[in-house]
Formats: C-alpha cells, sequence, structure tokens
C-alpha cells in the first residue's frame, strides 16, 4: 500500500517557517522605512511648495536655477527664513512699528481687505503667540452625551458677554474639540469648569493620539511612577 504522506514533503514545516521568517522582517522593515520615507517626502513636498510660493518674486536672473542650471529644492524655504526674520527684526524697532501702524491705518479704509486682515492676524497672534494665549493644557470633556468620553484643548476662560451666560462660581472655559485624524478641523465649546478632566499628558501626547485615532498613546512611565491620575476640576 502506497503511503499517504512521503518522505519528500516533511520538510514543508521547514518552508513554511522561512516564509514566516520572511514575512515578519519584511513588515519591520516596513515599520522601520516608513516614518524615515513618510518624513522625508512630506519635507520635500513643503519645501517644493514653498518654492513654488516665494521664487515666483525673485527675478529670474537671482535665482539660483540661472547660474546652477537646475531647479535647487529648498531655495525658497531659506529665501522665506530669511525675509521672516528680516522683517521681525524691523517689526521689533520703533520706524518699524510705524510703518506698520500707517499700513494698519490704510488697511482699516478698506472695507473687504480689513476685513480678511483683521481676522488672518488675529487668528495668526493667537496661534503664533508666544505668550499665555494658547492651547497650553489637554483634558476630557463629555460629548456627544454623558458617558462618552473625548479629548479636547483648553483654550482659555469665557470674557465678556460669554461669560455671564455661566455661573461665577462655576465660570465657562472654552475648548477645542477637535476631529480625527484631521485636527486642524473640530468645534469650540463653553463648558463649566466643574465639567472639564484637565489631563497630565501634554498638548502633543494628545495631539498625536487624536491623529492616530487612538493608536498611539504617550508613554506611562512617568504616570505609574507618580501614580497620578487626571484631575476633575474644582
Amino acid at each position: 500500500m502506497t503511503d499517504p504522506h512521503p518522505a519528500h514533503e516533511t520538510p514543508l514545516p521547514h518552508k513554511r517557517s522561512l516564509l514566516g521568517a520572511l514575512r515578519a522582517s519584511f513588515f519591520t522593515g516596513l515599520i522601520v522605512i516608513s516614518p524615515i520615507a513618510a518624513t522625508i517626502w512630506l519635507m520635500w513636498t513643503l519645501a517644493g511648495m514653498v518654492d513654488g510660493w516665494v521664487l515666483p518674486f525673485i527675478p529670474a536672473h537671482l535665482q539660483p536655477e540661472t547660474y546652477v542650471g537646475t531647479n535647487l529644492r529648498g531655495v525658497g524655504v531659506v529665501i522665506f527664513l530669511v525675509f521672516t526674520i528680516t522683517v521681525g527684526a524691523l517689526a521689533r524697532n520703533f520706524i518699524g512699528r510705524a510703518v506698520i501702524r500707517f499700513g494698519e491705518g490704510l488697511v482699516d479704509r478698506t472695507p473687504v481687505v480689513r476685513s480678511v486682515y483683521n481676522g488672518v492676524k488675529q487668528i495668526a497672534e493667537t496661534v503664533l503667540s508666544q505668550g499665555d494665549a494658547k492651547f497650553d493644557r489637554a483634558c476630557m470633556i463629555d460629548y456627544p452625551r454623558p458617558g462618552l468620553k473625548a479629548i479636547a484643548f483648553v483654550s482659555a476662560r469665557a470674557k465678556g458677554e460669554i461669560a455671564v451666560q455661566g455661573d461665577p462660581a462655576d465660570p465657562l472655559i472654552s475648548v477645542f474639540l477637535p476631529t480625527t485624524p484631521n485636527p486642524t478641523s473640530g468645534f469650540l465649546l463653553y463648558l463649566p469648569e466643574s465639567e472639564i478632566t484637565y489631563l497630565d499628558m501634554s498638548v502633543e501626547d494628545a495631539a498625536k493620539l487624536i491623529i492616530s485615532a487612538g493608536l498611539v498613546y504617550p508613554s506611562e512611565k512617568k504616570f505609574e511612577q507618580q501614580g497620578k491620575a487626571p484631575k476633575k476640576a474644582a
């Protein structure tokens, strides 16, 4: 009677283990290469975008391509950085501030341009300011209903006519609730401070958690050593 399992088929498990090792090495390589490749691609793309915005304002005879013979990616970035630093340095002295006030006075006399300029200026001052007006703390709130938790960023304490809508003993706090995976869009919410649970994680760690849809958690070593827990606002 013929043996249903010939001897030449016995190395099959070895082949499967070899394929499994190759597959594991392939996915490990992807984990190593993917962030490097994505970072290089993103920086290369951003440099090209900035070059596309800046270089058209540079006369052709002054562009490096005229002398080198090829397009040097990143030249526009260098020009933009030098120009921005120069403008910032000039804006910090008396003459620069006088020129800016004169220019803003002209803009204020133009109806449509005035609205656009003032809106963009206010956003830029809020986002890029080195003062206290920024998202400096992560928190959790009940959203979209009690019992469901969402991560948000604390903005500031409500002011003016919005503040009077709350209880002076439990003031309203403005928080920004970002969406996943694009945290640049979201909702502006005003909540009583007692309904906000402040987190010990940094804003950067909270942003990573939101962008990754809950897959990338911050390191918990410090959290475990200190035995901390998120605190509910008083």
